[in-house]
């Protein structure tokens, strides 16, 4: 505001500024104004620090009550893959050890089969060999019954072994398959093990953290827990099926290769008593052959000596048939009325007559033994014609016989406890060191 006059004529006039003057009450106003902005400023201030330190402390403890969480979750997850983990490497070990068992019954399947060369080579040759009989020895008997019997149980045998060797090779596969599904699956988690148990170990003074490019991205392929534990569930599942589907089946193979031992030797056995009853038939008839021979040449003989004696009863007869007729000729030189039929002539007609019948009967008995000395003949021919085939027959059987000893090289079981260990596949196949304890 400006002064009065009087104040300005007893004072000296000082230039003046070109400035507004305030008041005093303007002066205080503004100087409360300032104070109270000051204070309403610094009480802002205030609160801005005050909740700053707030939320940096809420902020510092959320941060670390996540790290902490996550750490915790990073370490369930961790143990959960290490627990899957243990779970896995069991299996394959399992799958190992039963891959192991399946291959040694799969090569004792390979090998009985490979075997049965053997007996099917003795058949074939029993075969051939008995073809060589001849005459009416080559019969369609009870031996060549046996064996064609024994040939339908060996082709019947290597059917069912060799189906036997195809599913155990399509079951090795199918064990391959899981064994390697489950290591795969096992690589995976080693993965995530060592990758998860990294970011463990990582802290926020860690020197391998930085910033990453879009980090919350979901990346592609990404599962849900229960989809992991399904995955992981599934291969076990099926290695365990496989597993059981393996031991049946080896189990079945034992049973199979016993059986078929069971049956290749109760055949065997059929065989090989037909064929020594056979060969005691044989032996049979050829000695009753040659008892026959014997007694025939032993008739033969006698009739020969009989037909030795006819005739030279028949030459006997020819002296006194000369003599009968040379008496009767010359008694035909009687002169006159001396020429009489008496008691004489009529003596001599009848003896030349009579020798005449014995001549006759000699000659008709004499054929009669030449005849039956030919039958004699005939038959003692066949006798040897038999003989030779019997003797034939008789060694091709026993040749057949012998051969059929080398199906006897296989051990076979002493006790009841060695056949319980043959047919449950234990005996000599090693599956005991290669089962053990499942889970020692």
């Amino acid at each position: 505001m400006a002064t009065t006059g009087i104040s300005d004529a007893m004072t000296t006039n000082l230039p003046k500024k070109p400035a507004v003057k305030f008041n005093p009450a303007d002066w205080h106003t503004n100087k409360h104004s300032i104070s109270t902005d000051a204070e309403r400023s610094r009480n802002v201030s205030f609160q801005v620090r005050q909740e700053g330190r707030f939320l940096n402390n809420e902020t510092e403890n959320q941060t670390w009550w996540d790290t902490h969480d996550n750490n915790v979750r990073l370490s369930d997850r961790l143990d959960e893959i290490e627990e899957w983990r243990q779970i896995l490497r069991y299996e394959i070990q399992d799958v190992d050890r039963e891959l192991e068992a399946i291959r040694v019954t799969k090569n004792q399947c390979e090998n009985m089969l490979n075997q049965m060369k053997v007996p099917l080579d003795v058949n074939i040759d029993n075969h051939v060999t008995r073809e060589g009989r001849l005459g009416v020895d080559l019969v369609r008997d009870e031996p060549e019954a046996e064996l064609t019997k024994e040939t339908k149980v060996i082709d019947a045998i290597k059917r069912n072994l060799h189906q036997k060797c195809q599913e155990s090779f399509q079951q090795i596969e199918r064990l391959q398959e899981c064994r390697q599904q489950l290591l795969n699956d096992l690589n995976d988690k080693n993965s995530s093990h060592a990758i998860d148990e990294e970011n463990l170990s990582l802290t926020k003074h860690s020197s391998a953290i930085s910033f990453k490019p879009n980090p919350l991205r979901v990346p592609k392929g990404t599962v849900t827990p229960q989809q992991w534990i399904a995955f992981s569930k599934y291969n076990k599942d099926r290695a365990d099926a496989e597993m059981e589907s393996s031991k049946r089946l080896r189990e079945n193979i034992q049973q199979l290769m016993a059986q078929s031992s069971s049956d290749l030797d109760s055949q065997k056995n059929a065989t090989e008593f037909a064929m020594r009853k056979r060969i005691h038939e044989t032996e049979n008839a050829l000695d009753e052959l040659k008892w026959q021979k014997k007694n025939t040449e032993k008739e033969i003989a006698q009739i020969e000596d009989d037909i030795e004696k006819l005739e030279k009863a028949i030459r006997e007869k020819d002296p006194c048939m000369k003599l009968a007729q040379t008496r009767l000729e010359n008694r035909t030189y009687r002169p006159g009325v001396e020429l009489v039929r008496d008691e004489v002539q009529y003596g001599l007609v009848d003896e030349v007559k009579q020798i005449e019948a014995s001549q006759k009967a000699l000659q008709e008995k004499c054929k009669q033994a030449k005849h039956a000395w030919n039958i004699l003949q005939e038959q003692l021919r066949r006798i040897n014609e038999d003989i030779a085939l019997k003797e034939n027959s008789l060694q091709l059987e026993k040749r057949a016989l012998a051969t059929r000893k080398r199906l006897n090289t296989v051990n076979k079981p002493e006790t009841e406890t060695d056949k319980n260990l043959i047919v449950t596949g234990v005996d000599k196949t090693g599956l005991s060191k290669v089962l053990g304890l499942k889970y020692a």
